[in-house]
Protein backbone atom coordinates (compact mmCIF):
# COMPACT_ATOMS: atom_id res chain seq x y z
CA UNK A 1 0.00 0.00 0.00
CA UNK A 2 1.25 3.25 -0.91
CA UNK A 3 2.63 5.65 1.84
CA UNK A 4 3.44 9.14 0.79
CA UNK A 5 2.30 11.36 -2.10
CA UNK A 6 3.75 11.84 -5.06
CA UNK A 7 4.63 15.49 -4.65
CA UNK A 8 6.47 14.33 -1.46
CA UNK A 9 8.35 11.50 -4.01
CA UNK A 10 8.74 14.36 -6.33
CA UNK A 11 10.36 16.57 -3.70
CA UNK A 12 13.34 14.69 -2.55
CA UNK A 13 13.84 13.10 -6.57
CA UNK A 14 14.51 16.60 -7.82
CA UNK A 15 15.18 19.10 -5.28
CA UNK A 16 16.74 17.65 -2.15
CA UNK A 17 18.90 15.57 -3.89
CA UNK A 18 22.04 17.13 -2.72
CA UNK A 19 20.93 17.25 0.71
CA UNK A 20 20.44 13.40 0.48
CA UNK A 21 23.65 12.64 -1.06
CA UNK A 22 25.43 14.70 1.81
CA UNK A 23 23.59 12.99 4.61
CA UNK A 24 23.82 9.69 3.20
CA UNK A 25 27.33 10.40 2.83
CA UNK A 26 28.32 11.24 6.28
CA UNK A 27 26.18 8.34 7.75
CA UNK A 28 28.06 6.14 5.48
CA UNK A 29 31.22 7.52 6.34
CA UNK A 30 32.57 7.63 2.90
CA UNK A 31 31.46 9.68 -0.28
CA UNK A 32 28.57 8.60 -2.42
CA UNK A 33 27.54 9.47 -5.67
CA UNK A 34 25.46 8.30 -8.60
CA UNK A 35 21.75 8.86 -6.41
CA UNK A 36 19.64 7.05 -8.46
CA UNK A 37 16.41 5.85 -7.98
CA UNK A 38 15.23 2.36 -7.32
CA UNK A 39 12.30 0.29 -7.79
CA UNK A 40 10.33 -0.91 -4.78
CA UNK A 41 9.52 0.20 -1.14
CA UNK A 42 6.50 1.95 -1.52
CA UNK A 43 6.02 3.65 1.54
CA UNK A 44 9.83 5.02 1.54
CA UNK A 45 12.22 6.98 -1.55
CA UNK A 46 14.70 4.29 -2.01
CA UNK A 47 17.90 5.21 -4.71
CA UNK A 48 21.26 3.43 -5.39
CA UNK A 49 24.48 5.47 -5.01
CA UNK A 50 28.18 4.13 -5.45
CA UNK A 51 30.90 4.89 -3.36
CA UNK A 52 34.29 6.21 -4.73
CA UNK A 53 35.59 2.48 -5.15
CA UNK A 54 32.85 2.02 -7.24
CA UNK A 55 30.95 -0.14 -4.31
CA UNK A 56 27.01 -0.35 -5.02
CA UNK A 57 24.67 0.98 -1.55
CA UNK A 58 20.98 1.65 -0.98
CA UNK A 59 20.17 5.19 0.74
CA UNK A 60 16.12 4.73 1.73
CA UNK A 61 14.64 8.06 3.14
CA UNK A 62 11.03 8.78 4.63
CA UNK A 63 8.70 10.58 2.11
CA UNK A 64 8.97 14.41 3.60
CA UNK A 65 6.44 16.41 4.78
CA UNK A 66 4.97 13.29 6.35
CA UNK A 67 5.99 11.76 10.36
CA UNK A 68 8.34 9.09 9.58
CA UNK A 69 5.82 6.70 11.52
CA UNK A 70 5.23 2.83 11.14
CA UNK A 71 5.73 1.72 7.77
CA UNK A 72 7.19 5.17 6.99
CA UNK A 73 9.80 5.13 10.06
CA UNK A 74 12.56 4.00 8.28
CA UNK A 75 15.50 4.03 10.97
CA UNK A 76 12.78 1.48 12.27
CA UNK A 77 13.99 -0.54 9.09
CA UNK A 78 17.57 0.25 10.34
CA UNK A 79 17.52 -0.94 13.53
CA UNK A 80 15.68 -4.92 12.93
CA UNK A 81 18.02 -5.24 9.95
CA UNK A 82 21.03 -4.22 12.67
CA UNK A 83 19.61 -6.92 15.03
CA UNK A 84 19.13 -9.21 12.54
CA UNK A 85 22.94 -9.37 11.65
CA UNK A 86 22.95 -11.08 14.76
CA UNK A 87 21.32 -14.07 13.26
CA UNK A 88 24.21 -16.19 10.78
CA UNK A 89 21.04 -18.02 9.20
CA UNK A 90 19.40 -14.86 8.00
CA UNK A 91 20.37 -12.97 5.23
CA UNK A 92 19.81 -9.68 5.27
CA UNK A 93 21.68 -6.28 3.93
CA UNK A 94 24.15 -4.67 6.36
CA UNK A 95 23.58 -1.03 7.68
CA UNK A 96 26.06 1.35 7.20
CA UNK A 97 24.98 4.27 9.12
CA UNK A 98 22.22 6.61 9.02
CA UNK A 99 20.86 10.20 9.90
CA UNK A 100 17.96 11.00 11.99
CA UNK A 101 17.01 14.42 9.87
CA UNK A 102 14.24 16.86 11.38
CA UNK A 103 11.59 15.47 10.51
CA UNK A 104 8.77 15.78 8.88
CA UNK A 105 10.72 18.50 6.64
CA UNK A 106 13.99 16.96 6.80
CA UNK A 107 13.34 12.93 6.58
CA UNK A 108 15.02 10.62 8.32
CA UNK A 109 17.25 8.19 6.35
CA UNK A 110 19.37 4.86 6.27
CA UNK A 111 22.25 3.54 3.92
CA UNK A 112 22.57 -0.41 3.76
CA UNK A 113 24.82 -2.92 1.31
CA UNK A 114 23.72 -3.32 -2.10
CA UNK A 115 22.95 -7.21 -2.80
CA UNK A 116 22.95 -7.71 -6.24
CA UNK A 117 20.41 -10.97 -7.28
CA UNK A 118 16.99 -11.46 -9.11
CA UNK A 119 13.94 -10.94 -7.34
CA UNK A 120 11.13 -13.50 -8.89
CA UNK A 121 7.67 -14.69 -7.43
CA UNK A 122 6.72 -17.49 -9.22
CA UNK A 123 3.11 -17.33 -9.39
CA UNK A 124 2.75 -13.93 -9.41
CA UNK A 125 5.05 -12.63 -12.05
CA UNK A 126 4.26 -13.85 -15.56
CA UNK A 127 7.96 -13.65 -17.43
CA UNK A 128 9.42 -14.98 -20.78
CA UNK A 129 12.53 -16.04 -19.42
CA UNK A 130 12.08 -17.61 -16.23
CA UNK A 131 15.26 -18.72 -13.74
CA UNK A 132 15.87 -22.58 -13.96
CA UNK A 133 12.82 -24.74 -12.01
CA UNK A 134 16.01 -26.01 -9.70
CA UNK A 135 16.97 -22.56 -8.84
CA UNK A 136 13.55 -21.26 -7.73
CA UNK A 137 12.83 -25.15 -5.85
CA UNK A 138 16.30 -24.08 -4.17
CA UNK A 139 14.98 -20.60 -3.46
CA UNK A 140 11.51 -21.71 -2.20
CA UNK A 141 13.83 -24.26 0.53
CA UNK A 142 15.86 -21.31 1.34
CA UNK A 143 13.58 -19.38 2.07
CA UNK A 144 11.07 -21.45 4.32
CA UNK A 145 14.46 -22.46 6.02
CA UNK A 146 15.36 -19.25 6.97
CA UNK A 147 12.12 -17.82 8.17
CA UNK A 148 12.23 -21.02 10.67
CA UNK A 149 15.32 -19.85 11.90
CA UNK A 150 14.33 -15.82 12.03
CA UNK A 151 11.68 -17.47 13.80
CA UNK A 152 13.78 -19.05 16.36
CA UNK A 153 15.44 -15.94 16.97
CA UNK A 154 14.29 -15.00 20.57
CA UNK A 155 13.59 -10.73 20.12
CA UNK A 156 14.46 -9.41 23.65
CA UNK A 157 18.05 -11.70 22.56
CA UNK A 158 17.86 -9.45 20.05
CA UNK A 159 17.39 -5.98 21.82
CA UNK A 160 14.23 -5.86 20.07
CA UNK A 161 12.13 -5.01 22.54
CA UNK A 162 8.66 -3.71 21.02
CA UNK A 163 4.96 -5.17 22.02
CA UNK A 164 3.66 -8.32 20.15
CA UNK A 165 0.91 -7.77 18.25
CA UNK A 166 -2.47 -10.09 18.89
CA UNK A 167 -4.07 -12.12 16.64
CA UNK A 168 -6.92 -10.28 17.75
CA UNK A 169 -5.50 -7.30 17.14
CA UNK A 170 -3.91 -8.70 13.61
CA UNK A 171 -8.25 -9.48 12.76
CA UNK A 172 -9.01 -6.36 13.32
CA UNK A 173 -6.92 -4.34 11.56
CA UNK A 174 -7.96 -5.95 8.28
CA UNK A 175 -11.62 -5.49 9.19
CA UNK A 176 -11.39 -1.61 9.69
CA UNK A 177 -9.56 -1.87 6.30
CA UNK A 178 -12.49 -3.75 4.69
CA UNK A 179 -14.62 -1.61 6.26
CA UNK A 180 -13.42 1.42 4.14
CA UNK A 181 -13.80 -0.11 0.82
CA UNK A 182 -16.79 -0.58 -1.08
CA UNK A 183 -17.92 -4.51 -1.63
CA UNK A 184 -20.12 -5.91 -3.96
CA UNK A 185 -23.19 -8.16 -1.98
CA UNK A 186 -21.73 -11.68 -2.76
CA UNK A 187 -18.62 -10.20 -1.13
CA UNK A 188 -19.75 -8.51 1.44
CA UNK A 189 -21.64 -11.61 2.94
CA UNK A 190 -18.23 -13.70 2.61
CA UNK A 191 -16.61 -11.34 4.59
CA UNK A 192 -18.94 -11.30 7.28
CA UNK A 193 -18.85 -14.58 7.56
CA UNK A 194 -15.47 -14.94 7.62
CA UNK A 195 -14.54 -11.80 10.22
CA UNK A 196 -17.03 -13.91 12.36
CA UNK A 197 -15.23 -17.09 12.06
CA UNK A 198 -12.34 -15.77 12.63
CA UNK A 199 -12.66 -14.10 15.34
CA UNK A 200 -14.70 -16.95 17.05
CA UNK A 201 -11.62 -19.79 16.74
CA UNK A 202 -8.53 -17.26 17.36
CA UNK A 203 -5.48 -19.98 18.24
CA UNK A 204 -3.59 -19.76 20.95
CA UNK A 205 -0.41 -17.34 20.45
CA UNK A 206 3.00 -19.44 20.00
CA UNK A 207 6.17 -17.46 21.49
CA UNK A 208 6.34 -13.73 19.67
CA UNK A 209 8.78 -13.90 17.08
CA UNK A 210 10.47 -11.67 14.45
CA UNK A 211 7.81 -11.01 11.55
CA UNK A 212 8.72 -10.29 8.62
CA UNK A 213 5.42 -9.41 6.80
CA UNK A 214 5.71 -10.13 3.23
CA UNK A 215 7.89 -13.17 3.22
CA UNK A 216 8.23 -14.21 0.07
CA UNK A 217 10.47 -14.92 -3.03
CA UNK A 218 9.23 -11.60 -4.36
CA UNK A 219 11.31 -9.67 -1.62
CA UNK A 220 14.45 -11.35 -1.75
CA UNK A 221 17.65 -11.36 -3.84
CA UNK A 222 18.77 -14.31 -4.86
CA UNK A 223 21.76 -15.92 -7.16
CA UNK A 224 20.67 -18.95 -8.38
CA UNK A 225 18.86 -21.35 -5.99
CA UNK A 226 20.55 -18.81 -3.22
CA UNK A 227 19.16 -16.38 -1.14
CA UNK A 228 21.79 -13.12 -0.80
CA UNK A 229 19.22 -10.80 1.46
CA UNK A 230 15.48 -10.24 2.59
CA UNK A 231 14.53 -6.79 1.36
CA UNK A 232 12.04 -4.54 2.01
CA UNK A 233 11.51 -4.39 5.84
CA UNK A 234 8.87 -2.06 5.99
CA UNK A 235 5.67 -3.39 7.70
CA UNK A 236 8.12 -5.78 10.81
CA UNK A 237 6.33 -6.78 13.41
CA UNK A 238 6.70 -8.85 16.25
CA UNK A 239 3.90 -11.50 16.40
CA UNK A 240 2.98 -14.76 16.18
CA UNK A 241 5.23 -17.07 13.17
CA UNK A 242 2.42 -18.78 11.47
CA UNK A 243 1.43 -15.27 9.83
CA UNK A 244 4.71 -15.09 7.60
CA UNK A 245 4.35 -18.91 7.31
CA UNK A 246 0.63 -18.87 5.92
CA UNK A 247 1.69 -15.95 4.07
CA UNK A 248 4.62 -17.96 1.95
CA UNK A 249 2.35 -20.61 1.54
CA UNK A 250 -0.55 -18.17 0.01
CA UNK A 251 1.88 -16.37 -2.36
CA UNK A 252 3.13 -20.30 -3.31
CA UNK A 253 0.14 -22.20 -3.68
CA UNK A 254 -0.75 -22.76 -7.31
CA UNK A 255 -4.94 -22.19 -6.18
CA UNK A 256 -4.10 -18.74 -5.36
CA UNK A 257 -7.16 -16.96 -6.68
CA UNK A 258 -5.36 -14.08 -8.78
CA UNK A 259 -1.74 -16.23 -9.17
CA UNK A 260 -0.74 -15.19 -12.69
CA UNK A 261 1.18 -17.92 -13.22
CA UNK A 262 -0.42 -21.03 -11.19
CA UNK A 263 2.39 -23.52 -13.25
CA UNK A 264 5.45 -21.70 -12.42
CA UNK A 265 8.09 -23.94 -10.67
CA UNK A 266 8.28 -23.26 -6.86
CA UNK A 267 7.51 -25.62 -3.47
CA UNK A 268 3.92 -26.60 -3.28
CA UNK A 269 2.75 -25.22 0.46
CA UNK A 270 2.82 -29.03 1.95
CA UNK A 271 6.70 -28.73 0.62
CA UNK A 272 7.19 -25.23 2.18
CA UNK A 273 5.59 -26.44 5.88
CA UNK A 274 8.27 -29.56 5.23
CA UNK A 275 11.00 -27.35 4.71
CA UNK A 276 10.60 -25.12 7.64
CA UNK A 277 10.71 -28.01 9.78
CA UNK A 278 8.39 -27.16 12.88
CA UNK A 279 5.68 -29.24 13.41
CA UNK A 280 2.78 -25.82 12.82
CA UNK A 281 -0.63 -26.17 14.99
CA UNK A 282 -4.00 -24.78 13.64
CA UNK A 283 -2.08 -23.49 10.66
CA UNK A 284 -5.68 -23.59 8.60
CA UNK A 285 -6.75 -20.78 10.43
CA UNK A 286 -3.82 -18.51 9.62
CA UNK A 287 -3.86 -19.81 5.75
CA UNK A 288 -7.38 -18.28 6.39
CA UNK A 289 -6.25 -14.64 7.90
CA UNK A 290 -3.75 -14.19 5.20
CA UNK A 291 -6.49 -14.48 2.48
CA UNK A 292 -8.65 -12.17 4.24
CA UNK A 293 -5.92 -10.18 5.33
CA UNK A 294 -5.09 -9.93 1.01
CA UNK A 295 -8.42 -9.60 0.35
CA UNK A 296 -8.42 -6.34 2.44
CA UNK A 297 -5.40 -4.94 0.55
CA UNK A 298 -6.64 -5.67 -2.48
CA UNK A 299 -9.71 -3.75 -1.53
CA UNK A 300 -7.83 -0.88 -0.48
CA UNK A 301 -5.78 -0.68 -3.59
CA UNK A 302 -8.27 -0.92 -5.75
CA UNK A 303 -10.57 1.73 -3.93
CA UNK A 304 -7.39 4.12 -4.19
CA UNK A 305 -6.65 3.11 -8.14
CA UNK A 306 -10.29 4.11 -8.48
CA UNK A 307 -10.35 7.59 -6.81
CA UNK A 308 -7.00 8.66 -9.33
CA UNK A 309 -8.95 7.59 -11.90
CA UNK A 310 -5.87 5.01 -12.55
CA UNK A 311 -7.78 1.72 -12.91
CA UNK A 312 -5.91 -0.86 -15.20
CA UNK A 313 -6.19 -4.74 -15.86
CA UNK A 314 -4.11 -5.69 -12.81
CA UNK A 315 -6.74 -3.35 -10.95
CA UNK A 316 -9.24 -4.99 -12.40
CA UNK A 317 -7.77 -8.83 -11.39
CA UNK A 318 -7.29 -7.63 -7.88
CA UNK A 319 -11.07 -6.58 -8.02
CA UNK A 320 -12.15 -10.35 -9.13
CA UNK A 321 -9.71 -11.98 -6.31
CA UNK A 322 -11.30 -10.62 -3.65
CA UNK A 323 -14.51 -12.46 -3.84
CA UNK A 324 -12.47 -15.43 -4.68
CA UNK A 325 -10.05 -14.50 -1.66
CA UNK A 326 -12.98 -14.60 0.81
CA UNK A 327 -14.30 -17.45 -0.69
CA UNK A 328 -10.87 -19.61 -0.50
CA UNK A 329 -10.89 -17.92 3.22
CA UNK A 330 -13.60 -19.90 4.85
CA UNK A 331 -12.76 -22.96 3.00
CA UNK A 332 -9.33 -23.24 4.89
CA UNK A 333 -11.37 -22.68 8.16
CA UNK A 334 -13.92 -25.22 7.15
CA UNK A 335 -11.02 -27.46 7.38
CA UNK A 336 -9.90 -26.58 11.08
Amino acid sequence: MVDGSPAARTKVGIADRADVVRRATNAAGQPLHQLEPLPGGTSSLTYSAVTDSGVRVVVKVAPPGLEPVRNRDVLRQARVLTALSEVPEVAVPEVLGSDPGAPPDVPPLFVMSYADGESYEPRHIARARRPPAADVRGRATAAARMLAALHTADPAKLGITEEAVTLETEVERWRKALATCALEPAAARAELECREQLTAAIPAPLRPAVLHGDWRLGNMQCDGAGIRAVIDWEIWSIGDPRLDLAWLRLMSDPAHPTAVAPEAPTLEPGELLAAYGSPVADLAWFDALVRYKQAAASALLVKNAERRDQVTDRVERMRRGIPLLLTAALTHLTRR
